[in-house]
């Protein structure tokens, strides 16, 4: 064969490979943009990927890498700096919006939005959890909830408790040698939600849970692939497990009451089963479970990992350990003789504290994003979004910005010092209506772990400088493979 007819066999090649790959490329425009008539010219610039897959593929990759911004960037270096960009994710057409006042638009108006979680996340955490229930159930249960979560009078009482397995913990902990810092502080945070809501202390029980949690957790953000050996499957067989153990504790709850053995306690599992509206109807099985499988995963990780994140970022600097711990000893000075433990009203004291625990919510962002749907077509930001399209808030973004925070990625409590941020720009609980139920709870937590841990103990990593990886949530890969030491001048 001559060789002008081997380049044009070449050049037939590549011209059909460039057109088929043109046609791939275009055929989440052609199913969902396309459909949406003269809409689509309206639709946010953006990249909807590959047919199925979309743009889980590059998320999914910049995530595991060291620079999980990478993604985002990529957008803005394509499209510009707009702060609303349409992809496929989660196997839904998608809007990302990444301005404060997006976010906060979308967070707050619950008429133009709602809850719009993928189905593969919905299936792990209940459809009868807070994330899948309509806006009017959602209001009944959250307050039902609140109160014994987030009220005065339980933040009271949860604090002598929280204090006694605080000290009691860290004490352990500086008998053990290597730990892995943030595995410990997860089973300590997983022990005070089960106080909360099930009055349940038993080691064997919390430790069966949290490990199915931790599996559970894998598998929300990754691809819904439910064939063993991927994260999704996995966690599909946490949830089942869950599942079992819950109903069995529902079920023995119930048969109590039939018989009228007290408990040590009313918990939430004893409110959620006697609660009832004004028809007289109550939580089914089902209702009470999916809140228990919310509740108790939501309510211990992040206060594990921001606990953790919070005494790194302090060990790392020595200025801003001096400073939060002098505070901590100026609040147990002023303390009356006869007092034993902390209040509290101490611990609204605590400014300087606040301020490192706001900073570490704000540079670690433990949710990166959360999902709404539209209720109908919506114009933000100039743009439209169609009706059914969700909307993934881009915490990490906001949070990152370097036009509201200056050197973003730096760990610096007094940025806080006379600083309020604009509405939409500090969302670490989220924000509207579906704000996170136990905020207060998990800075309770936080605050009273920082106080014993800066009078009493020091931390000593054992890598320094392990990489962080980014899913599910940020940490340590070693898990802050480290040992606890008392201080020197430790009044313990």
């Amino acid at each position: 064969m001559e060789l002008g007819s081997i380049c044009n066999v070449l050049l037939g090649i590549f011209g059909v490979l460039v057109v088929l790959r043109w046609v791939v490329k275009s055929a989440n425009w052609w199913l969902y943009e396309t459909q949406l008539g003269e809409k689509q010219y309206s639709l946010p610039p953006g990249d909807m990927g590959w047919p199925f897959i979309g743009n889980m593929w590059s998320f999914l990759s910049a995530f595991k890498s060291k620079d999980p911004d990478s993604f985002v960037a990529s957008l803005v270096s394509r499209f510009g700096q707009t702060g609303i960009y349409k992809v496929f994710m989660f196997g839904n057409p998608s809007v990302i919006v990444t301005s404060p006042e997006a976010c906060r638009r979308v967070l707050t108006d619950d008429d133009c939005f709602k809850p719009g979680w993928p189905k593969s996340t919905v299936a792990l955490i209940g459809k009868k959890s807070f994330i899948g229930i309509s806006f009017e159930e959602h209001k009944r249960l959250r307050r039902l909830t609140a109160a014994p979560v987030n009220g005065y009078e339980a933040l009271s009482m949860y604090t002598k408790y929280i204090e006694e397995i605080v000290t009691s913990s860290l004490d352990k902990w500086t008998t053990m040698g290597e730990i892995e810092f943030l595995t410990e502080l997860r089973k300590l945070t997983f022990r005070i939600i089960m106080y909360i809501f099930l009055s349940s202390e038993s080691e064997q029980v919390m430790t069966a849970l949290e490990r199915e949690y931790t599996t559970l957790n894998y598998g929300v953000r990754a691809m819904a692939i439910n064939i063993p050996g991927f994260a999704y499957h996995k966690a599909l067989k946490a949830r089942k497990n869950l599942v079992a153990t819950f109903q069995s504790i529902v079920e023995d709850r119930r048969n109590q009451k039939k018989v009228s053995v007290p408990t040590k306690k009313k918990d939430m599992m004893d409110a959620l089963i006697d609660v009832e509206d004004e028809n007289g109807r109550k939580l089914t099985d089902e209702d009470i479970i999916d809140i228990l499988v919310m509740y108790l995963n939501a309510g211990h990780e992040s206060s594990g990992h921001t606990a953790m994140w919070a005494t790194i970022f302090l060990n790392q600097h020595p200025e801003y350990l001096q400073k939060a711990k002098k505070e901590q000893e100026e609040i147990v000075r002023k303390r009356p003789l006869e007092q034993k433990g902390l209040t509290l009203k101490e611990i609204r004291e605590m400014e300087y504290l606040s301020k490192v625990i706001d900073e570490t919510l704000r540079v670690i962002t433990f949710s990166l994003t959360v999902f709404r749907e539209a209720k109908k077509d919506v114009n933000l930001a100039g743009y439209t979004i169609p009706k059914g399209w969700r909307v993934l808030v881009w915490f990490r973004s906001v949070h990152l910005d370097p036009e509201i925070y200056e050197n973003p990625k730096e760990f610096k409590p007094s940025r806080w010092d006379n600083f309020t941020p604009k509405a939409g720009a500090f969302l670490p609980f989220g924000a509207g209506s579906r704000l996170c139920p136990g905020n207060d709870l998990a800075k309770l937590e936080i605050s009273i772990f920082l106080h014993h841990f800066l009078l009493n103990y020091q931390l000593e990593r054992l890598n320094p400088g392990s990489p962080a990886m980014y899913l599910p949530h940020t940490r340590p890969v070693d898990n802050c493979l480290a040992r606890i030491k008392k201080c020197p001048s430790s009044s313990v």
